[in-house]
């Protein structure tokens, strides 16, 4: 934010404040500067988070357009702020402790806009509340939603091609009609329109109402609609496609129509708020030059505040680099299953159909097949040590199936409780179908996923972190594997299969996993 008004320039109670402020921001960015290079190359590789590029020229923007009623401000350094900056930088460390980006990123971009009333009051920052907000917009976030709209977007287009009179056959996120297959992928979940559309339509009602429940609405709606017109947008393609004998909307086409749709909405949209827009607040009527700093601070108080708050926001970056490089980085030595456990369990003629999931750069990848007198079962181990941005052990890039995947689809997901070492630990269970020859599954396997966190096994992804969080708390390092069992068949033959193998092996497994981690 370099761009500072010539009124404020000008005016002697400001000059002091903000080149305290600027130089605290410019230790923050240095601090802070491995999650800054994160949230931007997600800006620079996702074209779901290209519009973050705006969001700090946008803010600027909007921070000059409040430059005469600023200049008639008194800045007013508020030490109080530096308790909820302590509270972030902590909330940083921890998310840095269990590799959690978007909290990590919420984090840091909240340190910068607790700055603002930190260093020059609260009148000041709520006079720039909605810029400051708006900064969050930076943050690459809501991923996470992909798997949930793929699934409405597959319902609504599944169930308004059938009340149209068309018949479906649907499998996942995979149907076909009479005149050909669909799938519906990340890219049709409808989330870059909805980031695009809220971020817009939050500017457009900040500047067009002053009322706080007609920009609410407003924001809604901009949250919303796009959802909606995804689903209208996925049939509509579906049936041009149709209509045409797939000579239309299909290819290029299909995303040409979907963004040119969408632009219409948008323009919709803005046309029917512009009729409710309300004018601007006058400007503050002129009360000559602002008064000096609070009493009690002058020029060295906001310095004195820069510095404490630059200690409290440095303490975090430091323990979490110290942490680090006492755990080190090297990869495991080595991570093999054996030919045969001692409960039995033998991979001599065990064979069972290629299943390949999608990880996020594991340190270590160990399969193996096995055969018992109670069947087959398939384990494969992913081992993350060192972890980062692109390898973590809990991640919504490690997926049973990948988005893209044309052989196998997962119909159904549910959960299993499992004993282990007296502990009941809550499991993920899946489903999984091969479709290698057309929409008929010739192969049908039951997986189980659990995790391995410092000598104990855990289910959830929550229970993940935490435990990832709590290990190296204790100085235990991050090391972690992602446990994968399956079996052919039934769901409840499968379901016996991998019961009998948990049972007879897991505690075996975890000697496995723990002779790795102590290989360094």
């Amino acid at each position: 934010m370099s761009a500072i008004p010539a009124e404020l320039r000008a005016a002697s109670p400001w000059r002091t404040p903000l080149v305290a402020w600027l130089a605290l921001v410019a230790l923050l960015l240095l601090a802070y500067r491995d999650t800054v290079e994160v949230m931007v190359g997600i800006w620079y590789r996702s074209e779901t988070f290209a519009h973050c590029f705006l969001v700090l020229p946008l803010t600027l923007w909007m921070v000059w357009r409040q430059r005469a009623h600023l200049a008639a401000l008194a800045p007013r350094p508020e030490p109080r702020w530096l308790l909820a900056m302590a509270a972030l930088a902590l909330a940083w460390l921890a998310a840095g402790l269990v590799v959690v980006n978007a909290a990590a990123q919420f984090a840091f971009v909240a340190l910068l806009i607790l700055s603002v009333p930190a260093m020059f009051g609260w009148p000041v920052a709520r006079a720039l509340l909605f810029p400051l907000l708006f900064l969050f917009f930076a943050v690459p976030f809501g991923e996470f939603v992909v798997p949930t709209m793929m699934e409405w977007t597959a319902d609504v287009t599944v169930g308004a091609l059938q009340a149209t009179g068309i018949p479906v056959y649907r499998e996942g996120q995979n149907f076909v009609i009479p005149s050909g297959n669909w799938s519906v992928i990340d890219e049709c979940s409808g989330v870059r329109y909805l980031m695009a559309s809220f971020m817009v339509g939050s500017l457009f009602a900040y500047l067009n109402y002053r009322s706080y429940l007609r920009r609410a609405v407003f924001m809604l709606v901009a949250l919303a609609l796009p959802v909606v017109a995804n689903w209208v947008r996925a049939y509509m393609v579906v049936m041009l496609a149709h209509l045409s004998g797939n000579r239309i909307a299909v290819g290029v086409d299909h995303i040409l129509y979907g963004w040119v749709f969408f632009g219409i909405i948008i323009f919709l949209m803005f046309m029917v708020g512009a009729r409710w827009a309300q004018p601007d607040a006058p400007p503050p009527a002129s009360a000559g030059r602002p008064a000096g700093l609070a009493t009690g601070w002058g020029r060295r108080g906001a310095w004195t505040l820069a510095l404490a708050a630059a200690v409290l926001v440095l303490l975090p970056p430091w323990t979490l680099a110290a942490l680090q490089r006492a755990e080190g980085s090297a990869a495991p030595a080595r991570l093999a299953l054996p030919a045969a456990w001692p409960s039995g369990w033998s991979d001599a003629g065990a064979a069972l159909p290629e299943f390949t999931p999608q990880f996020a750069e594991p340190s270590v990848l160990a399969t193996g097949v096995y055969r018992a007198a109670a069947g087959t079962v398939g384990v494969q181990l992913a081992y993350f040590r060192g972890q980062n941005e692109e390898r973590r052990l809990v991640s919504s890039s490690n997926m049973l199936v990948g988005m893209r995947d044309r052989r196998w689809g997962i119909p159904t997901v549910g959960s299993r409780v499992l004993t282990v070492d007296g502990r009941e630990v809550a499991l993920r269970s899946a489903d999984v179908l091969d479709r290698d020859q057309g929409f008929g599954a010739r192969h049908r396997l039951q997986v189980w996923r659990l995790y391995w966190i410092d000598g104990r096994y855990v289910g959830g992804d929550i229970e993940a972190k935490l435990a990832q969080a709590l290990a190296r708390a204790r100085g235990h390092g991050d090391d972690g594997a992602l446990v994968l069992l399956y079996a052919e068949g039934d769901p409840q033959d499968a379901g016996r299969t991998l019961q009998a193998f948990a049972d007879a092996n897991l505690g075996a497994l975890s000697s496995v996993l723990e002779r790795t981690r102590r290989a360094r």
